[in-house]
């Protein structure tokens, strides 16, 4: 997932609907022979990947208190507001909210209940070239698990993770709230905004785990089936509409104009989604959510293989992008590009590469390996959510933290699922990996506020 789950820089430079492509302009220089400092300039700014600081983990068996085996967490996170603190060591602490999305589903969806859970950490960056061990990595970030609250729909209905056509017949109505949560942000009132794969919806909940409210998207993006009809599965390609899992993988906040983003994470199949071959172009929608009725004009399944090709956090900006909201591109019979080329009254996003997790030198200072062996020390497969921390560095006042929780699908040889014990055939542990990085087009203060410090 675009992961996400929280942008950055000149990220918050967003329309209403715009589509990114890869325009890349990256440099890596090694200042040593065990430092690697990368960086990326978009719209003539310097941004600065000064890589790993830390690592931690919380393990694939660990069984939280609703009874079931935490798991699949790293779907999404955002920090608790208020938590996050500073100590004299140079040490931080905080809060984690962390997300799965639907539960333990290798052979299929279950009827399992969304729920969010909160995490305590401590973060002690390493800066040292020395590789540490892998157990000595794990001090970096200490977690612990503290507690899970469970969602809800009105009149308080437990959601469920199964497949929209695994829970009830054709019908008009919902009988239950399908979920599969791939986003999250934390409002200053201690409600929760949430993005769904499914739907794709976005939904917000209280902080008891009470649906209050939901967005539906424009008609584009719900996905249909030949005859027009709502076709929620995701175990079939819709005619139009969002792919298969690939709904909203990526949601964030800008709270200086009160506008919530959510990105798609692919092309839906009109434009071109249902091939891997032509489903670069995606889609960015904002929303207005103090005002909803003003119309702001503002500028899946992984692999097999052990040897991850691809992971990494990235930067894009639509500075010069074109908002088509509004327009005939909303209505899933207009499709934004056709086998894979972009229409030509649309100037797409322009993205750059920026973290890549699986750069060897910096995996090994924490103990970390890409590809074989296949054992605890492997680099988890689907690092899919994002959240920015402040440093507070004097010295470098556009630094920041950026932490990242990976997906390990609830994998694990001692699980329980809905009260019934399971063996995944592997343990793949919760793991989490910290950045330090210069955003220089972040406004000053603005994390602080987000964090509630």
């Amino acid at each position: 997932m675009l992961s996400s789950r929280t942008f950055t820089a000149a990220l918050i430079l967003l329309s209403s609907t715009i589509y990114v492509r890869s325009s890349p302009i990256y440099h890596r220089t090694h200042q040593n022979d065990d430092v690697t400092v990368a960086t990326a300039i978009l719209d003539g700014i310097v941004y600065v990947n000064k890589e790993i600081v830390a690592f931690g983990l919380i393990q694939s068996n660990l069984v939280e208190s609703t009874g079931d085996t935490l798991g699949g967490y790293g779907g999404a996170i955002a920090f608790k507001r208020g938590t996050w603190k500073t100590a004299n060591d140079g040490a931080f602490s905080g809060t984690i909210v962390a997300r799965p999305d639907r539960g333990f589903n290798v052979d299929g969806t279950v009827d399992y209940q969304a729920r969010q859970h909160e995490i305590d950490f401590v973060l002690s960056p390493y800066y040292g070239t020395a590789n540490l061990s892998f157990s000595n990595a794990q001090q970096t970030l200490q977690l612990q698990y503290r507690n899970t609250t469970l969602q809800f729909e009105r009149e308080h209905k437990k959601t469920s993770g199964l497949d929209p056509t695994g829970v009830r017949s054709a019908q008009t109505g919902f009988q239950e709230l399908v979920l599969d949560v791939e986003g999250m942000v934390a409002n200053a009132d201690g409600t929760y905004w949430i993005s769904d794969e499914y739907g794709p919806y976005i939904y917000r909940f209280s902080s008891s785990g009470n649906l209050v409210r939901a967005i539906q998207p424009p008609d584009a993006v719900l996905p249909r089936d030949a005859f027009g009809n709502f076709n929620f599965t995701s175990a079939a390609d819709p005619v139009t509409g969002r792919s298969p899992n690939q709904g909203f993988e990526g949601l964030t906040f800008d709270p200086s104009t009160n506008t919530l983003f959510a990105m798609l994470q692919s092309a839906t199949i009109q434009d071109g989604g249902s091939s891997k071959a032509t489903s670069r172009y995606t889609r960015l929608f904002a929303w207005d959510v103090f005002n909803p009725a003003v119309n702001p004009r503002l500028k899946g399944e992984g692999g097999d293989d052990n040897n991850s090709k691809y992971k990494q956090a990235d930067l894009f900006s639509t500075v010069h992008a074109t908002d088509i909201h509004g327009t005939k591109f909303d209505n899933p019979a207009n499709p934004i590009a056709v086998d894979g080329v972009l229409d030509s009254s649309i100037t797409p996003a322009t993205y750059v590469p920026f973290v890549n997790y699986v750069d060897p030198i910096q995996l090994a200072r924490f103990g970390l390996h890409n590809g074989k062996p296949n054992d605890p020390t492997l680099l988890d497969g689907k690092w899919e959510s994002l959240a920015l921390a402040p440093i507070g560095d004097p010295a470098f006042p556009a630094d920041y933290f950026l932490i990242t929780a990976a997906d390990n699908d609830f994998l694990s040889t001692q699980g329980i699922s809905l009260g019934v014990p399971f063996n995944g055939g592997i343990d793949v542990d919760n793991q989490m990996l910290v950045f330090r990085v210069t955003l220089p087009s972040v406004v000053r203060g603005s994390v602080e506020r987000t964090l509630g410090v």
